[in-house]
Parts: C-alpha cells; sequence; structure tokens
C-alpha cells in the first residue's frame, strides 16, 4: 500500500490575536502543498485555535499518530517545527517514537537537516526558545487576570458560573462583565434549601431537582447549554463564596480558614458575593468581592460550610487499606488526591507501597506521577504531629475559659475610637471650614484604625471549637496494636488533609 506525506498545521489563539496572517490555516496549506507538490499523494490534518502545549486536546494530531503507527504514512511536513508541539519533552518522546516508526519530520521554514546530530540540535534549541515563548505568554496572561481580578469586582470571563448571566454594566466609572441572575437562579437556591437540612444528602438535592424539573440551563456563546449535575458538581456549587450574600460573619469564617481577602471588612455588605480565585492553592487562595449580587444569605451558606466541613469519610466495607493514611493524602502540586500502590517482584520476592499521584494521568496532568517521599517516613511525621496537635488542643481549650488579655485589649482600643468619633461627630455642626477638615481627616484616620483592630479582634477570637479529645486519646496510647483500619479511622477524625511533595515536604491540615 501507498504511503502518503501528512501535511500538519496548526494555529493557536494567540496567534489569531496578533493577527499573523502568514499562520492562517490557509496559508500554512497553501505553502506545505507547494512544497511537496500538488500532483504528490498527501492529506491534510488541521487545527484552528489550539494550542501547542500538549496534544492530549488536539484531536487532528493524535489521529495523524495513530496513522503513522498504522503505516500509512512516509513523512510528516509542517510550516515551522513549533506548529508540531511547543513541549519539549513531548515533541522528543514523539519524534523517539517517529524515528522507530521511519517517519521524518520536516519544516518548511528551518533549513537544516534533523538527519544529522547538528540539525537535531539546532532543532531543538528552536523548540525550548518556543516553549519558553508559550509559558512566557501563559504568564503574562495569568498576570493579567489576577491584576484585574484584584483590582475590580467584574467577572473576568470563562465559563460562566451556573445560577448566572453575564450583563456589561458600567461601574464606578468602569465597565467590565457583572454577573446577573439567570432562570437557573431558582435551581441553585433549591440545592442550598435542601442540603443545609440536617439529614439531607447530596442524593437528595439530585432528588428534589429532577422530580421538580427545575432549570438546568446555562448561556454559552449566543445560546444556552442544559447542565447535567452529579454529586461532586453539586458539593462544588454548594461551597462556593460567588453565591452568598457576605457580611461579616462570612469576613470571619474566611479568615479562620486562611483565605486572603483583598477587601476590607466594610466591603462586606451582606448583598454581594465572592469571587474565589486560586481555590485549588493552599497558600495563595483568596477572595474578591464582587459587583454582583449573592443569591443565599450567610446564615444559610455558613451553615452548608459547616456540614461539609464535619463530614468524616468512613473506610469502604471490603476495601483494602495498604496504609492508614488512605483517603486524606493529596498531591501538594496538583491537588488531586494520592494513592498508596503496591508492586510485588516474583523473582526477587520484593514488595514495596509507595505514592501515586492520580493527578498524573488527568486532563490537566501533573509533574509527576511520585512525589518523591517514602510512606513510612510519612505516616511516623503525621502520627507525631496528630499526637502534638491533640496535645496543644487541649491546652488551648483550657486557656480559652480565662480571659483573654489581647482580646480585652483590643476591644477597648475599639471603645476608645468609638468614643472619640462620637464626641468629633457632635464638633462637626459648629465647625468652621478649617475646623470641619481637620475633623473629617481625624474620623477617617479613627476608621481606619478600628478597621485593623477588628481584624486582629477576629484573629484572637477564633474559638476553639467543642471537640471532644478524650475518645482519641486512649486509642493513640496503644496505636501499635491497633490495625490499619482502626488507624485510618483514628486520623480522620483528628486530620482533613495532608498535601505531599517533593519540593515542600509535608503539610497537615487538620480537621479543628
Amino acid at each position: 500500500m501507498e504511503k502518503y506525506i501528512a501535511i500538519y498545521v496548526r494555529r493557536s489563539v494567540s496567534d489569531k490575536e496578533k493577527g499573523n496572517n502568514s499562520l492562517s490555516i490557509p496559508a500554512q496549506i497553501a505553502d506545505c502543498i507547494r512544497f511537496v507538490g500538488e500532483d504528490s499523494f498527501y492529506k491534510v490534518y488541521e487545527e484552528d485555535g489550539k494550542s501547542g502545549k500538549d496534544i492530549k486536546h488536539r484531536p487532528a494530531f493524535r489521529q495523524m499518530f495513530d496513522d503513522c503507527r498504522e503505516g500509512l504514512v512516509s513523512k510528516i511536513v509542517v510550516k515551522k517545527y513549533d506548529r508540531f508541539s511547543r513541549n519539549m519533552r513531548e515533541y522528543l518522546n514523539i519524534t523517539d517514537e517517529l524515528d522507530k516508526l521511519g517517519v521524518s519530520v520536516v519544516s518548511l521554514s528551518e533549513p537544516f537537516n534533523t538527519d544529522t546530530k547538528e540539525g537535531r540540535m539546532m532543532r531543538n534549541n528552536l523548540l525550548n526558545f518556543a516553549e519558553f515563548e508559550r509559558e512566557a505568554i501563559a504568564a503574562r496572561v495569568k498576570d493579567s487576570y489576577d491584576t484585574k481580578a484584584v483590582e475590580t469586582g467584574f467577572y473576568q470571563g470563562g465559563h460562566v458560573y451556573f445560577g448566572y448571566q453575564s450583563s456589561r454594566q458600567t461601574i464606578n466609572g468602569k465597565t467590565g462583565s457583572v454577573l446577573v441572575p439567570y432562570d437557573s437562579a431558582v435551581t441553585v437556591k433549591a440545592m442550598y434549601d435542601i442540603y443545609v437540612q440536617p439529614d439531607a444528602s447530596l442524593r437528595d438535592v439530585i432528588l428534589h431537582i429532577n422530580e421538580n424539573n427545575l432549570p438546568m440551563e446555562a448561556p454559552q456563546g449566543n445560546g444556552t447549554v442544559t447542565r447535567g449535575f452529579d454529586a461532586p458538581n453539586i458539593a462544588a456549587v454548594l461551597k462556593n463564596p460567588l453565591y452568598v450574600r457576605a457580611d461579616r460573619k462570612v469576613y470571619e469564617y474566611l479568615m479562620n480558614h486562611n483565605y486572603r481577602i483583598i477587601d476590607d471588612i466594610d466591603a462586606f455588605d451582606g448583598k454581594h458575593g465572592l469571587f474565589w480565585h486560586n481555590y485549588r492553592s493552599k497558600t495563595d487562595r483568596y477572595v474578591k468581592v464582587g459587583y454582583h449580587e449573592g443569591l443565599i444569605d450567610s446564615e444559610t451558606w455558613l451553615a452548608v460550610q459547616e456540614k461539609f466541613d464535619g463530614h468524616r469519610r468512613p473506610v469502604r466495607n471490603g476495601r483494602v487499606l495498604r496504609s492508614w493514611l488512605s483517603g486524606f493524602i493529596r498531591c501538594g502540586a496538583c491537588g488531586h488526591a494520592v494513592k498508596v500502590d503496591y508492586t510485588y517482584n516474583p523473582k526477587s520476592g520484593n514488595s514495596w507501597i509507595y505514592f501515586s499521584c492520580s493527578g498524573y494521568n488527568s486532563v490537566r496532568g501533573c509533574s509527576s506521577s511520585r512525589c518523591g517521599l517514602k510512606v513510612k517516613d510519612v505516616e511516623n511525621v503525621v502520627f507525631n504531629e496528630m499526637k502534638k496537635h491533640i496535645e496543644e488542643f487541649e491546652i488551648a481549650k483550657k486557656q480559652k475559659k480565662k480571659s483573654s488579655t489581647e482580646e480585652d485589649k483590643i476591644r477597648t482600643e475599639i471603645i476608645k475610637i468609638d468614643t472619640e468619633i462620637g464626641k468629633l461627630m457632635e464638633k462637626l455642626a459648629d465647625a468652621d471650614s478649617v475646623l470641619f477638615g481637620y475633623i473629617q481627616d481625624r474620623i477617617n484616620n479613627l476608621n481606619n484604625s478600628k478597621k485593623e483592630y477588628e481584624k486582629s479582634l477576629f484573629l484572637v477570637e477564633r474559638k476553639v471549637k467543642k471537640v471532644c479529645t478524650k475518645p482519641l486519646l486512649e486509642p493513640l496510647k496503644k496505636w501499635d496494636s491497633l490495625s490499619l483500619e482502626e488507624k485510618n479511622q483514628l486520623a480522620l477524625a483528628v486530620i482533613d488533609k495532608v498535601y505531599l511533595s517533593a519540593e515542600n515536604g509535608i503539610d497537615i491540615h487538620f480537621a479543628f
């Protein structure tokens, strides 16, 4: 069977925005056909609006690669090597397999022979620069997004959140997109109304939506798309602060859960919702008060969060545990679950367990499937920290019973400020223009000081939850005699998540 020449053309979104006509799909195809000859036996594989960072999201490329494996392709022709791939590691893996299949890659723009080691070095250098450019563009886009997200309460684009649609509005002299309630907002409210009930489950929410035929449409482009909801998707809606009419209680909750809050507490007016940025990050997630109105009152939203916070994960019957850490370990790099895998070598009779990141094979991918830490070492660290945490918790509970000197001092300062502001307000009526300006400046300064004291007060008022640790102390004393399942159950009562990474080591988040 005669083999054909594969012509691969690709244009990314950034190429469109730059207006580079030489990289348009028709221009690339015309140049490649001119190179191979119109009478040649060729097939065109084209992709428009596709990034060169990987091949996962490029169906035409994957089809071409499969055709190469089937022995249908003699060589691949591209306009530039970076059309083929901008990911150096992936490119080398692909070309290595193509070399084994006898398929060469020819570029029209880079006039050197890749059959020689010098040519391959030149090609690899070009691809290194292409990969650097792609990462630089991505960084600039992210920096621009983060800057706008911090500075304004406008919707920054992307998918439109369920229950809302986007509307262009001018606020405070600036024009941007603002989320406004859509027909499906009633479904969002129903999710919270059902789940806030003490005995309700996520399945109950799904049944309620289906039985009452609640709106499931979400705006997309110039039309709408029907959303399908399973338990994880509903949980994502219920946990999102986008929907809450954020007030001071929500501000306190977020501070207690280590969020970086962009706005002062006065912006939490009990009316507007919040944008939740970098929510996958454990070190730099932050919230910004948006211009959109929330759908859910703070009392209901906080009750739902408390319900989620109080959930413990039972060990499934019949599940084989290889480590008592199973069920709450996460990858510190990508946030996905980390599994404890098992390998046995029948020749040597040796076996070992190790951590494996489930995010490595996900759509977004993780940099590595291993975190570089030994299971036993992590178990020892987590166990010792767990004991230490319970001991410190008991001490904190006893100290909380006593009057907090720091808290009393802050409250005293706030009372002094309120008293001084009250006296200054009384003088405003009789003040001349000069004195009026002085009093206004002084009141503004006092209000700013008061805000800082209130933030400090929230920090020192973090109340120790009423958790009884007595049932945990006795099992901890006989830890070595417990089964893996018993250790796992005990750990689940104390620990929320443990994040593992080669760079940052072990990061433990406790449940109380």
